[in-house]
């Protein structure tokens, strides 16, 4: 399955009094680059999301943002200040003494002064978070998957339209150089027709100028290559795996197969399908830029 490296996933779900959100999005890079903006209480989980995202993502840049809120108190503990209570009591009870007045504490009162009740947060069961917050980044890795394969369709989809496009200019290629020789003796005898009148022509000195002219301008190779190099595109195309990093190395022999056939041909013809053909070849290397 072909994947784009660019996505967004998003999970949310509420777990044990708590509502997870998770959000993944992620743009070109040549390795898998990692950066979080999670709770400060979720911290310790940084390296296992980490490696949770790694074993589905093999390369691009990654963000991944998580929010985690209480729906409940289940998480919130309120305490009481004893010790301090109890001054605040003898203080007013001394106070109602030496005034002479009612003293009328109640707890309610109490509790009005500052520090007798306090909230904390109630110890957080680690394993437990972990194992919500991972089901909730799961879901969100399924769809950020989900949409990286869509778009790996459409672009696996262009560059094979693309490669159709490049083998059919091998073919015209080699169908022009099959009588660029022949075209070039021609050539040779009428130049030597003209410069030697009525001279004899020697034939074996222009068929040994046609031999070396051949060995100078010969493509056979370079086509042959790149016809190994596109059916091998095609191959790879196939594959389950990700596929940028093998593509990307055959897009560059593909340019310097192109690039040697436009400097050793002498056919104008061959060279405007050079040309055709070096601007598909960069076309596909921008949308492999964007695979896994």
């Amino acid at each position: 399955m072909i994947l784009s490296m660019t996505g967004f996933g998003r999970g949310t779900a509420v777990r044990n009094g708590r509502e997870i959100t998770v959000e993944l999005r992620s743009v070109n890079s040549r390795y898998f680059e990692y950066s979080s903006r999670i709770p400060r209480t979720c911290s310790y989980m940084d390296s296992r999301l980490k490696k949770l995202l790694n074993e589905r993502i093999s390369r691009g840049k990654v963000e991944l943002s998580m929010t985690v809120q209480n729906v409940d108190a289940a998480d919130t503990v309120v305490a009481v200040n004893m010790d301090l209570a109890r001054s605040y009591q003898n203080a007013l009870r001394d106070l109602s003494e030496q005034l002479g007045v009612k003293n009328d504490i109640t707890a309610g009162m109490l509790t009005r002064f500052p520090d007798v009740l306090a909230t904390r947060h109630a110890d957080v069961d680690e394993e437990q978070l972990w194992e919500d917050v991972s089901a909730v980044t799961a879901e969100a890795l399924d769809r950020f998957v989900e949409m990286r394969a869509v778009e790996g369709a459409k672009m696996k989809a262009d560059i094979e339209s693309r490669l159709v496009h490049l083998d059919e200019w091998v073919g015209k290629v080699e169908s022009l150089s099959a009588g660029r020789v022949e075209a070039y003796t021609s050539r040779l005898y009428e130049k030597l027709k003209v410069i030697l009148e009525d001279r004899d022509i020697d034939d074996a000195r222009v068929l040994t100028e046609a031999a070396i002219f051949g060995d100078k301008t010969a493509i056979d190779e370079e086509t042959v290559r790149l016809r190994s190099h596109i059916s091998q595109y095609r191959e790879i195309l196939q594959l389950d795996e990700p596929v940028g990093r093998k593509l990307d190395f055959l897009t560059q022999e593909l340019n310097r197969e192109t690039n040697t056939i436009g400097s050793k041909c002498q056919d104008l013809d061959i060279t405007r399908i050079v040309v055709d053909m070096k601007a598909e070849i960069e076309k596909i290397r921008e949308q492999i830029q964007n695979l896994e």
